[in-house]
């Protein structure tokens, strides 16, 4: 049985107890944080057996054999860097670091000590992803590809209110491409591989970094145009153009429902049936990752994403 400790006591880390409790073979350990009551109270909520007092403690306990990260981005290199040196298993949070660098050289020092570094990407582990790539082959040749993530957040209302709020804060590497722009980036380069040139412009807000942009990535033969928000919602699905059928997705981070249009066709309704916690893919794959699974793909996607973010977040905000 591998247990699990986690660190972070927001909604994320709520979601990920929920679907370890849904895996067979790992369990929750002990919920690390400065603030023991805090800990206390997260830990009870989420049915886990106990505390630990930060991060070095949760990792120096007995009764924990990989952790779980969800603090805010500008601190998860260093934390992985400590799991990591202890031998300890890591199952990040996306964006797991905030450079593709840093990815980088953390993969690296994973390999080195022999221990599993795994983003949190659970679009990569969905069943709608797949639901997606399995009706590719009946599109004909693609040509354009729109992905979109637009939810606006209750915590902008923090900003527009002259507050600083972590998801908002640049310094703590907050900002909407990292928290969103992420996953319609990572399904692409899932679904497509790494384009061969992207850009895109950024809107700014009052906290410092970005609340909405869009970007356009080249392939050949066909284009992909990403948005992503969270500042400003959308009822608008994410859409894949071939020459023979073009097909709608309900939501491009879990796909629920597929509509496929062939050319001159009848429409056709594709409904996939998931787990109510999209999470739960995610952790089935770290707990085969640490039973020895090779993870070399993960890690490479994960780095592929980062490259495409480090690129747009060269551009300045508008």
């Amino acid at each position: 049985m591998i247990r699990i400790g986690i660190v972070g006591t927001s909604s994320i880390s709520e979601r990920l107890a929920d679907a370890v409790g849904a895996v067979d073979g790992v369990e929750l350990g002990r919920v690390a944080s400065r603030d023991p009551e805090r800990a206390r109270a997260f830990a009870d909520r989420i049915g886990a057996p106990g505390v630990a007092d930060g991060l070095h403690a949760l990792l120096s306990a007995d009764d924990v054999d990989a952790v779980y990260l969800a603090s805010p981005n500008a601190v998860h290199a260093e934390q992985i860097r400590a799991a990591l040196d202890a031998g300890i298993p890591v199952l990040v949070e996306k964006p797991a670091v905030l450079t593709a660098g840093d990815w980088n050289a953390l993969v690296q020092r994973a390999r080195d000590r022999g221990v599993v570094l795994l983003e949190a990407m659970r679009t990569a582990y969905d069943p709608g992803t797949r639901a997606v790539a399995d009706v590719l082959p009946r599109l004909g040749r693609i040509r354009r590809v729109s992905f979109r993530y637009e939810k606006r957040s209750a915590r902008y209302d923090h900003v527009l209110a002259g507050e600083q709020t972590n998801i908002f804060d640049p310094a703590l590497g907050g900002s909407a491409l990292r928290d969103l722009g992420v996953y319609p980036l990572h399904a692409l380069v899932l679904l497509f591989g790494e384009p061969r040139g992207i850009d895109g412009s950024r809107v700014g807000i009052a906290s410092g970094t970005d609340g909405l942009g869009s970007a356009t990535a080249e392939y050949d033969g066909f284009i992909a145009d990403v948005a992503w928000s969270k500042i400003t919602d959308t009822a608008l699905p994410s859409e894949m153009q071939g020459e023979d059928a073009s097909v709608t997705i309900d939501a491009i981070d879990a796909p629920r429902r597929l509509e496929l249009i062939p050319r001159g066709g009848v429409p056709e309704v594709i409904e996939v049936r998931a787990a109510e916690n999209p999470m739960i893919g995610e952790v089935e794959r770290f707990r085969d990752a640490v039973l020895g699974a090779d993870i070399t793909r993960d890690q490479d996607r994960t780095a592929q994403t980062l490259r495409l973010v480090d690129r747009l977040l060269e551009r300045p905000l508008r």
